[in-house]
């Protein structure tokens, strides 16, 4: 109990009720902390932020994030994991931990663009060499390694044009020459794809997409095996200051409970949907990983247990940009907007031939990232859109 003679603020600062021990609830409680209390001098100096055994500072973590990270490791099969507040900020983690001036980085020419852009950026301020490559390349990737490479991207499948690598060529050509391997397996938010039994050795993920499941949350993370690399992606971690709100841990956690359901019905309803486009007029091709003439369909069956909801279609060559501008503009359920995951559907136009060095296909590219409406709404939202395309 408290003095009874503490004046009003400290009174106001110091609450005297205690709650007692033995609250039991489903939700993981969200803890805030800037600043961590130690019960002694003693702990406060012997207390360490590399690993999980303690509390140090609010930005190192506390019991809810800590939380998450378990889940997020146990989901991949790793042992150790490091959130990020978006997932570019996870990509430039991992970038930053193992690359330094006139080191050699390879990045797959279909990689999310951000993460090319970033590359970019660290070899016009950073002196790091950048260098993408075919997406494609699966174990001829030993050709490019040169003797300063020292990190390997990969994307499985590209986020916009959907090919589906080669990953375990990848990894073994690349631990041949003892270069690391990381990869961007957001698609698979881990549960189609299990990057670690593939060769992997950090996983990024962007928390955005299934694992939070409401477009309401930035979040990424980077995932391994190995303790020496986290402690690596964790120094760095701390010098770039990287810290994650818990409000928005708790909304992943709460997200986290139902994302498996949500992700397998994503993927039942794309697949209906692509195959629905698929007998379109207006579409010479589908490009989801699930269809046998996608590009790497072999190593999706072969490495994959499901799909989720993204997907992208290229219109016939005849239909110009115009027309597919005005395709997009006319969906009703679907909405316009970057990222995916989300319950709610969305469609977005790119200009592929503009993003990769190497593009031969003809058409517009459309990507569709199919929510958790009904299927026969979304087709017939499609389908009133290719019609008021034509009118134009």
């Amino acid at each position: 109990m408290k003095e009874r003679n503490q004046g009003p603020n400290t009174s106001l600062v110091h609450p005297e009720y205690r709650a007692p021990d033995g609250f039991s609830a489903f939700p993981t409680a969200i803890h805030h902390a800037s600043t961590v209390l130690f019960k002694d001098v003693e702990s406060m100096r012997t207390r360490s932020w590399h690993n999980k055994s303690a509390y140090t500072y609010g930005l190192h973590g506390t019991p809810t994030s800590f939380t998450l990270e378990g889940q997020l490791s146990a989901i991949e099969g790793g042992r150790h994991c490091v959130l990020a507040p978006s997932g570019l900020a996870a990509i430039t983690l991992v970038s930053m931990t193992f690359l330094q001036t006139g080191d050699d980085v390879l990045i797959p020419d279909n990689a999310y663009g951000p993460n090319k852009e970033l590359g970019e950026w660290l070899k016009q301020n950073f002196g790091i060499h950048v260098r993408y490559y075919p997406p494609m390349i699966g174990a001829g990737i030993s050709n490019l390694i040169q003797a300063n490479t020292k990190l390997i991207w990969a994307e499985a499948p590209g986020s916009v044009s959907m090919e589906v690598p080669d990953i375990r060529g990848i990894s073994d050509a690349a631990h041949a020459k003892n270069v690391l391997v990381a990869l961007d397996n957001t698609w698979s938010a881990g549960i189609a794809f299990k990057p670690f039994e593939h060769g992997v050795d950090i996983s990024m993920q962007a928390l955005t997409k299934y694992q939070s499941g409401g477009s309401d949350v930035l979040m990424g993370a980077v995932i391994t095996r190995d303790t020496e690399l986290n402690n690596r992606i964790l120094t760095t971690h701390m010098r770039l200051g990287f810290g994650v709100g818990m409000d928005d841990v708790y909304l992943v956690l709460r997200g986290l409970q139902t994302m498996k359901l949500r992700f397998d019905a994503h993927d039942l309803s794309a697949r209906k949907i692509a195959a629905w486009l698929k007998q379109r007029p207006e579409i010479s091709k589908v490009l989801h990983p699930a269809w046998d003439d996608c590009p790497g369909h072999e190593f999706w069956k072969r490495d994959f247990t499901g799909a989720g909801g993204l997907f992208s279609v290229i219109f016939n060559e005849d239909i110009p940009e115009s027309m597919t501008d005005c395709f997009v503009n006319s969906l009703a359920v679907f909405k316009i907007g970057f990222s995916w995951g989300g319950t709610h559907s969305l469609c977005v136009p790119y200009r592929i031939e503009k993003m990769r060095e190497q593009w031969d296909q003809k058409g517009v590219l459309v990507r569709f990232n199919i929510g958790l409406e009904d299927s026969e709404d979304l087709i017939a939202d499609i389908e009133q859109a290719l019609v008021k395309m034509r009118t134009i």
